[in-house]
Protein backbone atom coordinates (compact mmCIF):
# COMPACT_ATOMS: atom_id res chain seq x y z
CA UNK A 1 0.00 0.00 0.00
CA UNK A 2 1.30 3.44 -0.93
CA UNK A 3 2.37 5.56 2.05
CA UNK A 4 2.81 9.03 0.53
CA UNK A 5 1.56 10.70 -2.65
CA UNK A 6 3.76 13.51 -3.96
CA UNK A 7 2.78 16.11 -6.53
CA UNK A 8 5.29 18.43 -8.18
CA UNK A 9 3.89 21.98 -7.94
CA UNK A 10 6.56 23.64 -10.09
CA UNK A 11 9.27 26.07 -9.00
CA UNK A 12 11.15 23.21 -7.25
CA UNK A 13 8.29 22.62 -4.77
CA UNK A 14 6.37 19.44 -3.94
CA UNK A 15 3.24 18.72 -1.94
CA UNK A 16 3.35 15.44 -0.05
CA UNK A 17 0.25 13.78 1.36
CA UNK A 18 0.41 11.05 4.00
CA UNK A 19 -2.40 8.85 2.72
CA UNK A 20 -3.38 7.23 6.02
CA UNK A 21 -3.90 10.54 7.84
CA UNK A 22 -4.39 13.03 5.01
CA UNK A 23 -1.72 15.31 6.50
CA UNK A 24 0.31 17.27 3.98
CA UNK A 25 3.65 19.00 3.92
CA UNK A 26 5.49 21.02 1.33
CA UNK A 27 9.11 20.72 0.32
CA UNK A 28 11.11 23.42 -1.38
CA UNK A 29 14.61 23.32 -2.77
CA UNK A 30 17.01 25.15 -0.45
CA UNK A 31 18.40 28.56 -1.34
CA UNK A 32 21.85 27.08 -1.90
CA UNK A 33 20.43 24.73 -4.54
CA UNK A 34 18.34 27.05 -6.73
CA UNK A 35 15.27 27.05 -4.46
CA UNK A 36 13.37 29.54 -2.37
CA UNK A 37 13.97 27.82 0.98
CA UNK A 38 10.38 28.55 2.02
CA UNK A 39 9.67 25.02 3.32
CA UNK A 40 11.53 21.91 4.42
CA UNK A 41 13.93 20.65 1.78
CA UNK A 42 14.09 16.90 1.15
CA UNK A 43 17.43 16.76 2.98
CA UNK A 44 15.92 18.72 5.89
CA UNK A 45 13.31 15.98 6.12
CA UNK A 46 16.02 13.32 6.16
CA UNK A 47 17.73 15.07 9.09
CA UNK A 48 14.38 15.67 10.82
CA UNK A 49 13.48 12.00 10.39
CA UNK A 50 16.66 10.98 12.17
CA UNK A 51 15.95 13.17 15.20
CA UNK A 52 12.27 12.33 15.32
CA UNK A 53 12.85 8.59 15.00
CA UNK A 54 15.39 8.57 17.81
CA UNK A 55 13.06 10.66 19.99
CA UNK A 56 10.22 8.22 19.31
CA UNK A 57 12.23 5.12 20.24
CA UNK A 58 13.47 6.89 23.39
CA UNK A 59 9.84 7.75 24.17
CA UNK A 60 8.84 4.09 23.86
CA UNK A 61 11.69 3.01 26.16
CA UNK A 62 10.84 5.77 28.65
CA UNK A 63 7.13 4.89 28.66
CA UNK A 64 7.85 1.19 29.12
CA UNK A 65 10.10 1.98 32.10
CA UNK A 66 7.94 4.72 33.67
CA UNK A 67 10.46 7.49 32.94
CA UNK A 68 8.98 10.91 32.17
CA UNK A 69 10.80 12.56 29.25
CA UNK A 70 7.84 14.70 28.14
CA UNK A 71 9.10 18.11 27.09
CA UNK A 72 12.42 16.81 25.79
CA UNK A 73 13.64 18.92 22.88
CA UNK A 74 15.88 17.95 20.00
CA UNK A 75 17.95 20.33 17.86
CA UNK A 76 18.94 18.89 14.49
CA UNK A 77 21.80 20.30 12.42
CA UNK A 78 22.34 19.12 8.85
CA UNK A 79 25.78 19.47 7.30
CA UNK A 80 26.02 19.18 3.54
CA UNK A 81 28.95 18.00 1.40
CA UNK A 82 29.62 18.45 -2.29
CA UNK A 83 30.84 16.24 -5.11
CA UNK A 84 28.51 14.56 -4.83
CA UNK A 85 26.05 16.89 -3.12
CA UNK A 86 24.76 14.95 -0.13
CA UNK A 87 24.15 15.09 3.59
CA UNK A 88 27.53 14.40 5.20
CA UNK A 89 26.57 14.67 8.87
CA UNK A 90 23.51 15.12 11.03
CA UNK A 91 24.01 16.38 14.57
CA UNK A 92 21.12 15.46 16.86
CA UNK A 93 21.23 17.15 20.26
CA UNK A 94 18.68 16.23 22.92
CA UNK A 95 17.90 18.47 25.87
CA UNK A 96 15.89 16.79 28.60
CA UNK A 97 13.70 18.56 31.15
CA UNK A 98 15.35 19.38 34.46
CA UNK A 99 14.28 16.32 36.42
CA UNK A 100 16.13 14.08 38.84
CA UNK A 101 16.98 11.30 36.38
CA UNK A 102 19.12 8.53 37.82
CA UNK A 103 22.25 7.44 35.99
CA UNK A 104 20.49 4.13 35.25
CA UNK A 105 17.55 5.97 33.65
CA UNK A 106 19.87 8.14 31.58
CA UNK A 107 21.84 5.12 30.39
CA UNK A 108 18.64 3.25 29.51
CA UNK A 109 17.31 6.14 27.39
CA UNK A 110 20.67 6.80 25.71
CA UNK A 111 21.18 3.10 24.92
CA UNK A 112 18.36 3.01 22.37
CA UNK A 113 19.42 6.13 20.44
CA UNK A 114 21.07 4.32 17.54
CA UNK A 115 18.70 1.35 17.44
CA UNK A 116 15.65 2.85 15.77
CA UNK A 117 14.75 2.32 12.09
CA UNK A 118 16.04 5.59 10.60
CA UNK A 119 19.56 5.50 12.10
CA UNK A 120 19.86 1.86 11.08
CA UNK A 121 18.62 2.60 7.53
CA UNK A 122 21.04 5.41 6.68
CA UNK A 123 24.24 4.77 4.78
CA UNK A 124 27.25 4.24 7.07
CA UNK A 125 29.08 7.13 5.37
CA UNK A 126 26.52 9.56 6.82
CA UNK A 127 27.97 10.64 10.15
CA UNK A 128 25.37 10.59 12.93
CA UNK A 129 26.43 12.65 15.94
CA UNK A 130 24.10 12.26 18.92
CA UNK A 131 24.42 14.44 22.01
CA UNK A 132 22.52 14.33 25.30
CA UNK A 133 22.00 17.26 27.66
CA UNK A 134 20.55 16.16 30.96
Amino acid sequence: MTTVKTVYLGTLRTENTHLQSGNTLLTDAPCDNQGKGEAFSPTDLLATSLGSCIMTIMGIKARDNDIDIEGTEVAVTKIMASEPRRVAEVIVEFTFPQRDYSSEQRQLIESVAGTSPVPLSLHPDLKQTIKFNW
